[in-house]
């Protein structure tokens, strides 16, 4: 998907750059020790990431988490559903395997997959309108992430364990009220290998997001606490919501 060009805005295009430049700065995460890229999400998930979160990868999680959809959705055996961002497909993959008729994107250079991980927050909402462009009248989104309430509640600002190489990992958090955006500081010690490098992601707290899902014809109709069945509350450190397309 294209970026906005500027066309009909009777601007020089030196006044256009440097209003954008100006946005940017007001964005900035001044906390960060490292430059973080404005496109860090193109090269941040390798071989390292997944070293860094292997304790997440788990087939019999995985496996309950889609038995959670299927009944969400509660859409026939081949059905068509879209799994954006599909990560590595430990979702989509299963899916299939149940019957269902499934595309799986994560082309993280794509505007359409990277929410979250933008500088400017008018991007987010451009891959909201992606997502209801794409999705049929009456067709239900199912959003999972985290929840700036919960995380906020009982933020962790540094922790450490082993990968399963025996690399030690460690994260230093920090978090700007003003943009909403949390930034991770990784640490790696191994026998192969060491680093240090940063991401960020602006976190969204549920109202914030529905109201966003509304501006374009998606209805929240439920929220619950991540994976869970309980109702979300501001505890809860992930959130799952389910919309509706207007039809």
């Amino acid at each position: 998907m294209r970026r906005e060009s500027g066309i009909g805005n009777r601007k020089s295009g030196k006044q256009v750059r440097a209003k954008r430049r100006s946005t940017a700065r007001r964005y900035s995460i001044p906390d960060s020790r490292f430059p973080i890229p404005n496109d860090w999400w193109a090269s941040y998930f390798d071989a390292q990431y997944l070293l860094e979160y292997s304790p997440i990868f788990d087939l019999a999680r995985d496996r309950r988490e889609v038995a959670r959809l299927i009944d969400l959705l509660g859409l026939p055996t081949g059905a068509r559903i879209l799994d954006v961002p599909c990560g590595q497909g430990r979702h989509a993959h299963l899916l299939a395997e149940a019957g269902y008729d499934v595309d799986g994107l994560d082309a993280v250079v794509n505007l359409f997959t990277s929410f979250g991980f933008f500088l400017l927050p008018r991007d987010d909402e451009r891959v909201v309108a992606e997502w209801s462009r794409v999705l049929k009248p009456g067709g239900v989104l199912v959003w999972h992430g985290g929840n700036r309430d919960g995380v906020m509640r009982r933020f962790v600002s540094r922790d450490w364990w082993l990968a399963d190489d025996d690399t030690m990992i460690g994260h230093e958090r920090s978090f700007d009220a003003l943009s909403g955006v949390l930034t991770v500081r990784s640490t790696w010690r191994g026998r192969r290998s060491g680093g240090e490098r940063e991401h960020r992601m602006r976190l969204y707290s549920a109202s914030h997001l529905a109201e966003i899902l509304a501006r374009h014809g998606l209805v929240v109709e439920a929220a619950f606490d991540g994976w869970t069945e309980r109702a979300l509350s501001r505890r809860s450190g992930e959130m799952l919501l389910v919309a509706r397309k207007d039809s």
